[in-house]
């Protein structure tokens, strides 16, 4: 059929077992993959290039929070420095013409990217937890100097999980065009699989959980009455933040691992031609959904961040140069700019803070 002939019709490639012949068309991902990494590319750098230097030069010093922030600030914004190779790969219709080691670090880069900030995010998770259910701990555990020393050590555990991708992922030439391949060999398939599997539950999974765990516990002790602190309005936006964050989380990172997970188990098993194309192309359409935590992540400053957003909005409208803020965030509520949060030593077993302080 001429309709038929007109599809660029594609096999799973050197990367997968296509040992029956199927064949299905991915006309959509020359067009999808290189317009949404495009977007991707724009807002990011324009929403985190900024981010990172108000962090540096305008919200200093750091508290724990402000810390994790810019971590996966920076994290985010190596991630779409990489994506122009990838928009050209795409635009070109799988053609990389910048080396096997390119590939394998560009690769590398997308999960090192994924998995630090689903971590980073649970540090502030987590942060946000102690202060809120148990501040007089978190005043113990919530030290920036702590707080700076485990960024470091999530970003050299996940680079440390994930060098087996750069031994995994490689290149091959088909007809006129090299590939760069997002997964392996065919012969090294099933081991890829189990590998990724691994990491999946170590690096999204467990992070995903006690991200949930902690919000589940925040949203329970915003909805009890706080003794002579916050007004129901200001625990009402708490609550309305939480939500935000898990929606992020939950359109950025859940739809890409239960997508990838069922095309991996799918080429696995090999399963029916049909049903390898459906799981294809949603696997396909939910990459870019992964990167787009990358433009989400500032938007979870502006939410979060009082003087964050004023010192962005300042900057937007080109205002004149302001002196450094303290970037603070253990507060429940936003009160007044020129009061100061102190915790209340009274009653050492209340599990509250007496605050007068504003969020970062």
């Amino acid at each position: 059929m001429n309709s038929a002939e007109s599809l660029l019709l594609t096999s799973l490639g050197p990367s997968s077992s296509s040992g029956d012949g199927c064949l299905f068309d991915e006309e959509f991902k020359f067009i999808l993959l290189p317009v949404s990494y495009a977007v991707v590319f724009v807002l990011g750098l324009a929403l985190n290039a900024p981010t990172l230097w108000l962090f540096l030069f305008r919200l200093r010093p750091w508290d724990a929070t402000a810390t994790y922030m810019f971590h996966l600030a920076l994290s985010d914004t190596l991630y779409v420095l990489s994506l122009p190779t990838l928009v050209y790969y795409y635009a070109a219709r799988n053609h990389w013409p910048f080396g096997t080691g390119f590939c394998k670090f560009i690769r590398f880069l997308f999960y090192w990217n994924l998995y630090c900030s689903v971590i980073f995010l649970t540090c502030i998770s987590v942060h946000r937890y102690l202060g809120i259910c148990h501040p007089l701990r978190a005043l113990r555990w919530g030290r920036p100097r702590f707080a700076g020393l485990l960024c470091l050590s999530v970003w050299l555990v996940v680079a440390g999980c994930l060098v087996p991708y750069l031994l995994f992922v490689t290149t091959s030439t088909k007809e006129a065009n090299i590939l760069c391949h997002d997964t392996t060999r065919p012969e090294e398939f099933d081991h890829y699989v189990h590998f990724s599997s691994a990491v999946m539950g170590l690096l999204f999974g467990l992070p995903c959980l006690v991200t949930l765990v902690c919000y589940g516990l925040m949203a329970r002790r915003l909805y009890r009455p706080l003794p002579g602190a916050a007004q129901s309005s200001s625990r009402l936006r708490s609550l309305r933040t939480i939500t935000v964050v898990l929606t992020v989380f939950a359109v950025c990172f859940v739809p890409f691992h239960i997508t990838r997970t069922v095309y991996y188990l799918a080429r696995l098993l090999k399963a029916d031609c049909q049903v390898l194309n459906i799981v294809n192309v949603a696997y396909k359409v939910t990459r870019p959904l992964a990167s787009a935590n990358s433009c989400l992540d500032p938007v979870l400053y502006l939410l979060t961040g009082d003087k964050y957003r004023r010192q962005f909005q300042q900057l937007c409208c080109g205002g004149g140069p302001q002196t450094r803020t303290t970037a603070s965030s253990l507060a429940l509520v936003t009160l007044h700019e020129d009061s100061s949060c102190r915790w209340t030593a009274t009653h050492p077993n209340s599990s509250y803070p007496s605050c007068r302080g504003e969020r970062l």
